[in-house]
C-alpha cells in the first residue's frame, strides 16, 4: 500500500476523478481531439484505394461492358457534334446558294430585255435611237451582273470552305478538350443510390484504431519532460496494473502518463481496460474521455471502433455535446455532410462559446454547409453591451461573472477566427478589465496594435477604451 501511495503522489500532479480528459492532454501539447482536419483525407485516400482495388477485381467480362460503354458515349457524342456542324455548314451553304442563285437570276432577266427590246424594234414600237439606248443601258446592267456572278462563283466556295473546316475543327477539338479536361471520361452512370451505397460500403471498410494510430503515430506529439525517475516509477505501476488489472485509480494514473509519455495507444487500450473494470458504474463522462482518447491518438480520425463508443454515448444521452460534435465529424469523414450539417448546426446554435468544438466549427461549418448543398453563416458571437453589464450589477457576483466572461469569450474567439472592428477589440478590452484581467487585456491591446497598426484612428478608438477602463499601455 506505502508503494501505492508513493506512486500515486508523484503521478497525480493534477489528480482527477473518474476518468482521464485527453482533451487536457492535447491542449498540453498544443493540438486537439477537436478537428475536421488530420486523419479525414487518409480515410479518404483509403477509401480511394479500395475502390480502385474493387475496380481492378473486375472480371474481364465487367471491363469490356465497360468498353463497349464508352465507345457508345464517344460515338454518340460524335454524332452530336457532327449534327451542330451539319446544321451550321448547311445555313452557310443556303446563304451561299441563295447569294449566287440571285446574280444568275439578275443575269438572266437582262437576257429578257434585250430579247424584248429587240422584238418592240422590229414591230416598230421603239424608234431604232430609242432601241439602241436602251439596249446600251441594258447590255451595261447585264455585264455587271455577271461580273457579280462569276466573283461569287470564284471566291465564295472558298471562304464558305475555310468558314466550315474552322467550325468543324473548333466544335470537335474544344468541345473534346473540354470535356477531357473537366469531365470524367469513362465514368458509368452514378445515381444517387448507387453513390450512397459506394459510401456506405466505403464507412464501412475504413481502417480500424490500431492500423489509424499507427499510421497517425509520426505525426503527434512528443512526450513532455518529466523527472529522471519518473520511468522508473512508471514501469512499477504498470507491474502493479499487471497484478491488479481491475484497479480503477491505478488504471486512470497510468492513462494520464502514457499520454504525458507520448504512448497515445498505450494510453488508450489503458482507458478501455478502465472501462471495462467499471462495469456498469461507466458514466457519460467516461465515455466521453474514450472517445476524444481514440480520437486524438488516430490523428483527428473517428475509427469504427471509436463510431461505437460515439453511438453508446449518445444511447445514454442523446442531447450529450460531445458525442453530437463527434457523430458529426464521422459524418463528415465518410463523405456525409448532408448529414453533417444539421447536427453541427444545432450545436453550435446551442453552444457556449468556450467549449472546445466551438473554434473548430465557426471555422468548418460553412464548407460542410456548402458540401450539402446549402449556404450558412454562424451565428455572430459579440461581446457585453454597457448596458448588459450594467443590468449584471443586480445580478449575484457569481453569475455576473459568468455572464459576462461567457460574452467576453465568445468575442475573443470571434476576433481571433474572424477578424473585426476597432469598436469590437475596444469592447474586449474594456470587457477584460472589468473583469479584472489587466494581463490579458494588455495581451489584447498589444495584439491590435499589429492589426490597426496604421490606422490612427482604429486605434484612437480601442486607446480612449483602455484609457476609461484604467489600462496603462
Amino acid at each position: 500500500m506505502a508503494r501505492s501511495a508513493e506512486m500515486t503522489c508523484r503521478f497525480s500532479s493534477t489528480p482527477e476523478s473518474g476518468s482521464v480528459r485527453s482533451g487536457a492532454i492535447a491542449a498540453r501539447h498544443g493540438e486537439s481531439p477537436w478537428s475536421v482536419q488530420g486523419f479525414s483525407s487518409q480515410g479518404a485516400a483509403t477509401q480511394h484505394l479500395a475502390h480502385q482495388d474493387k475496380t481492378a477485381a473486375r472480371p474481364g467480362g465487367a471491363r469490356r461492358n465497360g468498353m463497349e460503354e464508352s465507345m457508345i458515349f464517344w460515338l454518340l457524342a460524335c454524332l452530336i457534334i457532327a449534327g451542330a456542324v451539319a446544321t451550321m455548314v448547311h445555313a452557310l451553304m443556303r446563304v451561299r446558294t441563295g447569294e449566287v442563285g440571285s446574280a444568275v437570276s439578275d443575269v438572266q432577266v437582262y437576257r429578257d430585255q434585250l430579247n424584248e427590246v429587240a422584238r418592240d424594234e422590229a414591230r416598230g414600237v421603239l424608234a431604232e435611237m430609242e432601241a439602241e439606248t436602251a439596249r446600251l443601258e441594258i447590255s451595261r446592267r447585264l455585264l455587271d451582273a455577271d461580273r457579280r456572278a462569276q466573283a461569287r462563283d470564284e471566291h465564295a466556295p472558298g471562304n464558305r470552305g475555310l468558314a466550315a473546316g474552322i467550325i468543324i475543327a473548333t466544335l470537335f477539338a474544344g468541345g473534346v478538350g473540354i470535356y477531357l479536361a473537366q469531365g470524367a471520361p469513362g465514368t458509368p452512370d452514378l445515381p444517387m443510390n448507387t453513390r450512397l451505397a459506394a459510401l456506405e460500403e466505403a464507412a464501412r471498410d475504413r481502417p480500424g484504431q490500431k492500423d489509424a494510430e499507427t499510421m497517425a503515430a509520426p505525426g503527434l506529439p512528443g512526450p513532455e519532460a518529466v523527472p529522471e525517475d519518473f520511468l522508473e516509477l512508471m514501469d512499477r505501476l504498470r507491474a502493479a496494473i499487471r497484478e491488479r488489472p481491475s484497479d480503477i485509480q491505478g488504471l486512470t494514473l497510468l492513462a494520464r502518463n502514457e499520454a504525458r509519455l507520448g504512448n497515445f495507444a498505450a494510453a488508450r487500450q489503458t482507458l478501455e481496460q478502465l472501462l471495462a473494470a467499471k462495469e456498469d458504474r461507466v458514466t457519460t463522462g467516461d465515455l466521453a474521455a474514450m472517445i476524444e482518447m481514440m480520437v486524438f491518438s488516430a490523428g483527428g480520425y473517428v475509427s469504427p471502433e471509436a463510431e461505437e463508443y460515439v453511438l453508446r454515448l449518445l444511447a445514454l444521452d442523446p442531447g450529450n455535446r460531445a458525442g453530437r460534435y463527434f457523430l458529426g465529424l464521422l459524418q463528415v469523414q465518410v463523405g456525409r455532410p448532408d448529414l453533417a450539417f444539421p447536427i453541427w448546426r444545432d450545436l453550435l446554435e446551442t453552444s457556449v462559446a468556450d467549449e472546445p468544438w466551438v473554434p473548430v466549427l465557426r471555422a468548418g461549418i460553412a464548407d460542410v454547409a456548402a458540401g450539402a448543398g446549402m449556404k450558412y453563416e454562424p451565428p455572430v458571437v459579440r461581446g457585453p453591451t454597457a448596458a448588459e453589464i450594467e443590468a449584471a450589477e443586480d445580478m449575484e457576483a457569481e453569475d455576473r461573472e459568468a455572464m459576462i466572461r461567457e460574452m467576453v469569450e465568445g468575442l475573443a474567439a470571434r476576433l481571433a477566427l474572424e477578424g473585426g472592428g476597432p469598436e469590437e477589440w475596444a469592447q474586449l478590452v474594456h470587457s477584460l478589465m472589468v473583469l479584472g484581467e489587466e494581463r490579458r487585456a494588455q495581451s489584447i491591446f498589444a495584439e491590435a496594435k499589429e492589426v490597426f497598426g496604421d490606422d490612427d484612428a482604429a486605434m484612437a478608438v480601442i486607446r480612449d477604451a483602455g484609457a476609461r477602463s484604467g489600462l496603462s499601455e
